[in-house]
């Protein structure tokens, strides 16, 4: 088997445990550190499989149907055009960061320029229903991190993140677009010459499969990479129930620093904002209080975090929103009347960490559970009166 022929194989193995139905990339990981490579993990028994994944991970990867075999040959031939790449837990240019995420997906596509994931990262993110106001702060942080070798992550929503993708890309550091799609679909459509920007000076990334449509569910897992690839995240202009809250929590639970710029009183914008510096996040006015705070752009530092000093952001950040409609869901039917544990949970409703941390993550935002001290989630006690 020539060189080229072994590399394919070995791409081969890594789609097939990233597009396996129902392991998901906390299995992957269970995956690979109990056998090694993707080749040793297909080469594996049932009941060794089992071990690890349960008995419905084995049989779907050890019998997967003929989907995720088009979905392999899809994605090989789509790798082999120029600017297109497959990123492996096992490459070397694997955003360091995001691999010590628990949940870091084992496969990452991405389009442009995919030398950019070596650099230190920090992510700018914000509302979709923008002011102007902020949306140029949005351009202005994002050029002078750009400018002083911050490689500045966003979703490519409207809003803040466009803004924050167009002025990272005027100031030599460039940007990381993380979509909640496949990395070939556009979302949303109006930032198409965006998306052809930044596959030009940057990299559009995604840990979906190819064609894979937008979806609500998507977006928190999406926010979830953008925590994990930055050493810091600035929220500007953020409603109390914003997904940017999301991202922010997601990085204080990965122990990255969180900044917020504060806004106007009367602004329902700057509420969440101004909830998280309640709460412990570093209040911002401009990127140089930012640099401040953060260590040197040096790509060789180790990429989490410095110790956090007191009433920093970390562990302890915990985001709180106003109560939404009490519509049905199967994780607060788990949760029932006592505390639980993630993990608990996890296993009860066969759901991934990762998802289903971002599932807890949106109904705390809700106000529909609370996070006690040692982790466990709880239903908020009923109101008084």
């Amino acid at each position: 088997m020539t060189l080229a022929a072994e590399e394919s194989a070995e791409r081969a193995h890594w789609l097939r445990l990233a597009l396996t139905e129902g392991v998901g990339p906390v299995g992957a990981r269970r995956l690979l550190e109990a056998f090694g490579l993707p080749d040793a993990v297909f080469s594996a028994e049932a009941a060794q499989l089992a071990a690890v994944v349960g008995p419905a991970g084995a049989r779907a990867l050890r019998h997967p149907g003929p989907a995720r075999e088009r979905a392999v040959a899809q994605a090989l031939r789509w790798a082999g055009t120029t600017g297109h790449h497959l990123i492996t837990l096992a490459c070397a240019d694997y955003p360091p960061a995001l691999a010590q995420v628990p949940d870091a997906p084992a496969l990452l596509y991405g389009v442009g320029r995919r030398e950019i994931l070596t650099r230190p990262m920090v992510a700018v993110v914000g509302s979709r229903n923008a002011t102007a106001a902020g949306v140029a702060d949005a351009r202005g942080f994002a050029r002078a991190l750009s400018a002083a070798g911050w490689t500045v992550a966003s979703g490519l929503a409207l809003g803040i993140d466009a803004a924050a993708h167009d002025g990272a890309l005027q100031g030599g550091a460039g940007t990381v677009a993380v979509v909640g799609t496949g990395v070939d679909v556009v979302y949303p459509e109006r930032h198409r010459i965006l998306y052809g920007r930044i596959a030009d000076d940057g990299l559009v990334l995604s840990e979906f499969p190819l064609g894979t449509p937008p979806a609500p569910g998507l977006f928190p897992r999406r926010n979830r990479l953008i925590a994990g690839l930055a050493r810091g995240v600035v929220v500007i202009e953020a409603a109390p129930r914003s997904g940017s809250l999301i991202t922010a929590r997601l990085a204080a639970d990965f122990g990255r620093e969180v900044f917020a710029v504060p806004g106007s009183i009367h602004s329902p914008l700057a509420r969440g904002c101004h909830a998280l510096i309640r709460q412990g996040a570093v209040l911002v006015e401009s990127a140089d209080d930012m640099l401040a705070e953060l260590p040197p752009a040096n790509p060789s530092l180790d990429p989490p975090t410095r110790p956090m000093a007191a009433g920093r952001p970390g562990r302890e950040l915990a985001i709180s929103a106003p109560l939404s409609s009490p519509d049905q869901d199967p994780i607060l039917a788990a949760v029932g009347h006592e505390p639980v544990l993630p993990d608990t949970l996890a296993a009860h409703l066969g759901l991934p960490a990762g998802e289903l941390g971002a599932r807890l993550v949106m109904l705390e935002l809700a106000g529909r559970l609370q996070r006690l001290p040692d982790g466990r989630v709880a239903r908020p006690p009923p109101p008084v009166g």
